[in-house]
């Protein structure tokens, strides 16, 4: 009976690290998410951030009045429990109280980051940017359509049309949709709309698709970014002889 009973607790004792080992695997194949397909609740935290506070609790789908939001499971190969959505099917509303917001507990929904003036406002939202297909939005093949810009919640800011002379037909111009990345939130609205069988507009996660171009160049033209040049450190001392030498093809 004794013998029994250990080689049973071994057994037990195998399957539930076989389990352990198997479900760590599972979870961690489930946070391996692409980051171009993450769209995240309005107010979202950077996603490391985000993913350290979010708490997996559901509040914020629940209190989505538009059933945009959804809690991610394993087919879709996103941290497992965690709220987003996609455009293409339903995109995000827009609420002017965004009540995902205030019922997240741990902030990892911040109200600071969709605020102005201290009121929730929907319009500062970053959930993503739209990108235009140029090749394969009809727009830019000559064909009159304006489908993703009359739905845009923010017409004629986020997006607007650039009028273009179409060579190819020397009659018609062209009516190009064009995004403002400065004022986009990432809604989707526009990507629901489009027209083509797969959008031709689509919104991707803001940290892959927007570059940085860094502290090193100004906008001359723009007053607060020309401050920056009469606040640089002016004491820095450049070498004549090696600039010249330079320009004329010795090295430095």
């Amino acid at each position: 009976m004794e013998f029994s009973s250990r080689r049973e607790a071994l057994k037990f004792g195998a399957k539930a690290a076989i389990l352990a080992l198997g479900g760590g695997f599972i979870w961690s194949l489930s946070a391996k998410a692409s980051p171009l397909v993450l769209l995240r609740p309005p107010g979202a935290k950077a996603e490391k951030q985000f993913l350290k506070s979010c708490i997996r609790c559901g509040l914020c789908v629940e209190a989505c009045p538009f059933d945009t939001l959804k809690l991610a499971t394993l087919e879709d190969g996103i941290s497992v429990g965690t709220p987003y959505f996609e455009p293409r099917k339903i995109p995000c509303h827009m609420c002017e109280h965004i009540p995902c917001v205030p019922a997240c507990p741990t902030g990892a929904l911040d109200a600071n980051l969709v605020s102005t003036a201290g009121k929730l406002d929907i319009n500062k939202a970053k959930m993503g940017v739209a990108v235009v297909d140029m090749k394969n939005c009809v727009a830019y093949w000559g064909i009159q359509c304006d489908a993703c810009y009359r739905s845009c919640p923010l017409i004629d800011k986020a997006l607007y049309l650039e009028y273009r002379r179409n060579e190819r037909t020397q009659k018609h111009a062209f009516l190009l949709p064009v995004v403002d990345s400065d004022i986009c939130t990432g809604c989707g609205v526009c990507e629901r709309a489009c027209i083509t069988e797969k959008a031709a507009i689509t919104v991707l996660n803001r940290e892959v698709v927007l570059g940085k171009v860094g502290d090193n160049y100004v906008k001359g033209w723009v007053k607060e970014d020309e401050r920056r040049v009469d606040d640089a450190d002016s004491k820095i001392k450049l070498d004549i002889k090696k600039a010249t030498d330079y320009l004329n093809g010795g090295e430095l």
